[in-house]
């Protein structure tokens, strides 16, 4: 049995840890507010970017989970997270000496490529806004804390409850057809097997790599996924948005190192993941 900590125990986190408890390991989940029911994770009230919150919080975990989220999307909430707390986690670890391994979860926004071409872990890793320098800067840092530490860069997060691509069917706005502006995203659910799988790994004693990107199989053009949600729901077609000729096309994102690990996706694809979704719309 581990000791786990998942420090941003959202919706995603409380996923993993109820997996992680069925599988026999104690979780403790750290969040800005306590849920109404615990759901066998011993939870934690936790601001992350107030030390004082982590006076009391025990330092012999044998694994951690950094999967907080900021709570607004400009660049001083992620400094908050991805600067801030993240370092008081890491200074409160450091006092014991037990030596936790680190997941870090990171995104496919620390690549800046908009060429419409393919991106792995291999590629170059030069984000051109904020939030994705930051989270550059995260995955260094817990890097340099111990070079087996992992990361993992999630592509674009969907499943229950979250509805934005529903709603622009819905709206019918406008959408980018030519050039491809191509699309990479991940269920929720496969979020928390990605994270899962590779905690299993590590206990077994497999070799990995520093980095994972996890992407479901099909990278698509947000016209086709737009468009077949609308279709799905009886709304009508999006209409084209008129495009300048340097538009991005965005980029394509790989998972064969995962796959070649051995994970298989719940949701290959954005029509499986999707349908999910619409059925409980």
């Amino acid at each position: 049995m581990a000791k786990v900590l998942i420090a941003g125990c959202g919706d995603i986190g409380t996923s993993l840890g109820k997996a992680l408890i069925k599988s026999g390991h104690y979780v403790v989940g750290l969040r800005r507010h306590l849920p109404i029911e615990n759901l066998g994770i011993n939870f934690i009230a936790v601001d992350l970017t107030n030390p004082s919150t982590l006076r009391n919080l025990d330092t012999d975990f044998d694994q951690v989970f950094f999967m907080a989220a900021p709570k607004e999307h400009d660049l001083h909430a992620y400094k908050q997270i991805y600067e801030v707390g993240l370092e008081n986690l890491l200074y409160k670890l450091s006092k014991s000496q037990h030596n936790p391994d680190w997941i870090l979860i990171s995104s496919t926004s620390v690549y800046g490529q908009e060429d419409g071409g393919w991106v792995d872990e291999t590629s170059l890793a030069e984000p051109k806004r904020f939030n994705g320098q930051l989270q550059l800067l995260s995955e260094q840092r817990v890097l340099s804390e111990n070079k087996n530490n992992l990361i993992v860069r999630f592509s674009g997060i969907y499943g229950p409850g979250r509805k934005r691509l529903l709603r622009m069917a819905q709206k019918g706005c406008p959408i980018q057809h030519k050039p491809p502006y191509f699309t990479n995203r991940i269920h929720k659910d496969d979020c928390a097997g990605v994270l899962k799988f590779l905690f299993e790994k590590r206990v077994d004693g497999k070799k990995l790599h520093s980095h994972y990107l996890a992407s479901d199989d099909q990278p698509a053009p947000m016209w086709d996924v737009v468009s077949w949600i609308a279709k799905q729901l009886k709304c009508k077609q999006p209409d084209i948005k008129a495009t300048e000729r340097d538009v991005t096309k965005n980029k394509r994102c790989c998972n064969k190192r995962l796959k070649d690990l051995g994970y298989h996706f719940t949701y290959p694809t954005y029509k499986e993941g999707y349908q999910q979704v619409i059925d409980n719309f």
